[in-house]
C-alpha cells in the first residue's frame, strides 16, 4: 500500500487519498527524468499508468500502423469481409441496423459512409428505444426486406438476437453481426458474427467498441476488394483514416478501456476532429461552445451526451444522420435539435435522480452500510434516461446501481452501471440464464436489462449474492490515486501540454489527478443549478480558477461555498479554460480535503 497523500485518510467525500506511486514507482519516474529528459510530472503520470522504459517511445507516440492487428485474427472476419465485398461488387442493397447510442451512431455512420463512397445503396435503421427496444426485431427486419435490402448488417447489437436473425434468414437475407458486447455460448445463426468478446475469439481485442470492430471490418473489406481487382479503373479507395474521428468518438463515449489499439484510435482520431472537416461534428462542437481543440473530455462530456439525447428521448436516427451529412445547413439544424433534446433530457434526469437517490437511501439505511448493489425502479421514469440515473447512483453510493423504468403493465426496462472490479455484464447474463430477467447483457461497466416487475426483488437478491463481496471490496478500496502536488504558480499551459503526451485519458487510463495543497479559497459561487466555480490562491499569491461539476448539493460544493478564506487541499484535473477567449489554466475539481494538523 502506498502512503496516504498529504496524510489525507478521509476527504470531504470520505475517500482516502493515495500516492499513486510507491517507492519503486518514484524511483522509476526519477530514472525517466534522468535518462529520457522527461518533465517530472509527465514521468510520474507515465509510471503511474504502468509504462515501462522499453515501451516508452511507442506509448508516447501510439501509431495505428504499429498497433493494428490483422483483421483476420477476429473470428468470423474473413466470412464477413467476403460477403460485404460480394454485396459491393453485385451492387446489392445493404441494410444497417444500429444501436441508439453514440457507439451505434458512429458504427452506422462508418459503414454507411464507406458504402456511399463505393456507390452502394444502403438503408440505416436505428430502433426507437421506447417502441422497439434494444437490438434487431423481426418487424423491422421485414420492413428492411420490403425496402429491397438483400444483406443485413447489425452494428453494436445482434449478438443475442436469435429470432430476428432467423426471420432475416427466412426472408432470404444474409446477416452479418459486427458487435462487441459480451456473448453467450449459444450464438444466433448469422452468416458471420464478428465480436471480439465471443467466447471462442482469441484475438485479445475485447476492449474494442463496435466502431473499432466496424473499422477493422472495413479494412478487411478493402483488402478483399483489392485482391479481387475491384479498384482497377475506379476512383481511389475510401480514405478510412479520415473516418477515425468516428472511431475515436465511439471509443470514448462507450467508455471502453483506452489501451493498445484504442489509444491509437483515439489519438489519431482526435487529430482528424481538429481539422473540423465533418460538418456534423463541427456544428455540434460550435453549438456546445467547445473551447479549443477536441479532447477526450469534449467527446465524452459535450459531444457524446448530445448525440445520445436523440436516442434517449427523441429521434434515435438523428445521431447517424448528423455524422453522415455533408450539408452544413442540415448539420446545424440537426445539431440544434440534439442540443434542445439534451436540455430536455437534463431536466428529466434531475427529477429522476432525486427520486432514485431517495429510494436508494431508504433501501441502504441512514448509514448507507447495508446492501452492496442498488436496484431502483419507478413507473414515473423515462426509460431513455435510466442509464444516466444509474450512473449518478453509482457515483454517489459507490456501488453497482440499476435504475428500471416500469411500463405500468408488469414489465420494466433498465440500465446499470458498475464500479471498477465488478463485472456487471456477466452478472446480468447470468440473471437472464437463471430466468430472473427477460433479456439483458452488456459489458463489465455497463449493462441493460428487461425484467418482469414481480422479479425485481429476486434480481436484487441474486445480484447481492453474486456481486456483494466484490462490491464491498471495491468500496473498501475506494480512494483517489494522486499523481502529484503542484502550486497554482506551477500550473502553466506548457506543463498541461506536456502531461497530455501521456494521453489520451479515459477508461483504464485515468486522467491525471493533482493536488493544490493548502490553497486559500478566494471565492466560490454557483454556476447554473449544480456547478460550483471557485478561485484559489497559493502561498506565493498566484491565483488559479477551478470548477466542480454537479457538486453544488454535495460535500464538495458545501466545502467550497462555506470555505471562503480558509485553506483547503484541492484535488482535480489540470486543464486549459478557453471560455470567452484567451487561455487560462484551471483545475476541474474532483475532491477536497481539509489539511491535517500536525
Amino acid at each position: 500500500m502506498s502512503r496516504p497523500f498529504l496524510g489525507i485518510e478521509r476527504s470531504v467525500t470520505d475517500r482516502l487519498w493515495r500516492d499513486r506511486l510507491d517507492d519503486a514507482g518514484r524511483a522509476t519516474a526519477l530514472a525517466f527524468v534522468q535518462e529520457y529528459g522527461l518533465d517530472d510530472m509527465l514521468a510520474r503520470v507515465l509510471v503511474g499508468r504502468g509504462v515501462v522504459a522499453s515501451d516508452l517511445p511507442a506509448y508516447l507516440e501510439p501509431r495505428l500502423r504499429d498497433l493494428m492487428p490483422d483483421p483476420s485474427s477476429l473470428v468470423g472476419m474473413d466470412a464477413a469481409a467476403e460477403r460485404l465485398a460480394d454485396a459491393i461488387i453485385a451492387q446489392q442493397k445493404i441494410a444497417i441496423f444500429g444501436d441508439y447510442d453514440v457507439d451505434g451512431a458512429c458504427s452506422s455512420a462508418l459503414l454507411a459512409g464507406y458504402l456511399d463512397a463505393v456507390g452502394v445503396a444502403r438503408i440505416i435503421h436505428i430502433p426507437d428505444r421506447l417502441i422497439e427496444g434494444y437490438g434487431p426485431n423481426s418487424e423491422a427486419i421485414r420492413s428492411l426486406h420490403a425496402a429491397g435490402a438483400q444483406l443485413l448488417v447489425t452494428v453494436d447489437c445482434g449478438t443475442t438476437s436469435h429470432e430476428p436473425i432467423e426471420e432475416a434468414t427466412r426472408l432470404g437475407m444474409d446477416t452479418l453481426v459486427l458487435d462487441h458486447h459480451q456473448a453467450p455460448v449459444d450464438l444466433p445463426r448469422a452468416l458471420a458474427i464478428v465480436n471480439p468478446n465471443r467466447q471462442d475469439d482469441l484475438s485479445g481485442l475485447g476492449h474494442l467498441c463496435a466502431a473499432g470492430v466496424v473499422f477493422m471490418t472495413l479494412i478487411a473489406v478493402s483488402r478483399v476488394l483489392r485482391r479481387r481487382g475491384y479498384w482497377a479503373g475506379r476512383a481511389a479507395e475510401p480514405d478510412l483514416m479520415a473516418s477515425l474521428d468516428l472511431v475515436a468518438l465511439g471509443t470514448v463515449a462507450d467508455v471502453v478501456p483506452l489501451k493498445g489499439l484504442n489509444r491509437a484510435f483515439v489519438r489519431q482520431g482526435l487529430q482528424v476532429t481538429r481539422a473540423r472537416s465533418r460538418p456534423g461534428l463541427r456544428a455540434l462542437a460550435d453549438i456546445a461552445r467547445l473551447d479549443g481543440p477536441m479532447t477526450p473530455f469534449h467527446l465524452g462530456f459535450l459531444i457524446g451526451p448530445r448525440i445520445n439525447a436523440g436516442g434517449r428521448i427523441g429521434d434515435a436516427a438523428l445521431g447517424a444522420r448528423l455524422l453522415l451529412t455533408h450539408d452544413d445547413g442540415e448539420a446545424v439544424a440537426i445539431a440544434t435539435r440534439l442540443d434542445g433534446l439534451n436540455k430536455d433530457r437534463q431536466a428529466i434526469e434531475q427529477v429522476m435522480v432525486a427520486e432514485a437517490e431517495a429510494e436508494a437511501l431508504a433501501m441502504l439505511g441512514i448509514d448507507e452500510a447495508n446492501g452492496n448493489v442498488i436496484v431502483t425502479a419507478s413507473t414515473a421514469w423515462h426509460p431513455g434516461v435510466v442509464g444516466l440515473v444509474a450512473s449518478r447512483l453509482k457515483e454517489r453510493f459507490r456501488r453497482p446501481a440499476f435504475a428500471i423504468a416500469l411500463d405500468g403493465r408488469g414489465t420494466g426496462t433498465g440500465s446499470a452501471r458498475s464500479v471498477a472490479g465488478v463485472d456487471l455484464g456477466r452478472a446480468v447474463r447470468a440473471a437472464v440464464d437463471a430466468g430472473l430477467a427477460i433479456k439483458g447483457g452488456g459489458h463489465a461497466m455497463a449493462a441493460g436489462v428487461t425484467i418482469e416487475e414481480n422479479k425485481i426483488d429476486a434480481l436484487r437478491a441474486f445480484l447481492e449474492t453474486r456481486l456483494g463481496t466484490a462490491s464491498a471490496e471495491a468500496r473498501e478500496e475506494n480512494g483517489l490515486d494522486i499523481d502529484g502536488s503542484i502550486s497554482a504558480g506551477g500550473v502553466r499551459a506548457a506543463l498541461i501540454s506536456e502531461i497530455e503526451k501521456a494521453g489520451p485519458f479515459g477508461s483504464s487510463q485515468p486522467e491525471p489527478l493533482f493536488v493544490l495543497p493548502s490553497h486559500i479559497v478566494v471565492d466560490a459561487a454557483l454556476v447554473g443549478t449544480s456547478h460550483v466555480r471557485a478561485r484559489f490562491k497559493s502561498p506565493d499569491g498566484t491565483v488559479i480558477g477551478g470548477i466542480a461539476f454537479r457538486a453544488a448539493d454535495g460535500p464538495i460544493g458545501e466545502a467550497l461555498l462555506k470555505g471562503r478564506g480558509s485553506a483547503l487541499h484541492i484535488a482535480g484535473h489540470l486543464a486549459i479554460d478557453r471560455y470567452g477567449g484567451g487561455e487560462r489554466p484551471q483545475i476541474r475539481i474532483v475532491d477536497v480535503a481539509r489539511p491535517v494538523r500536525a
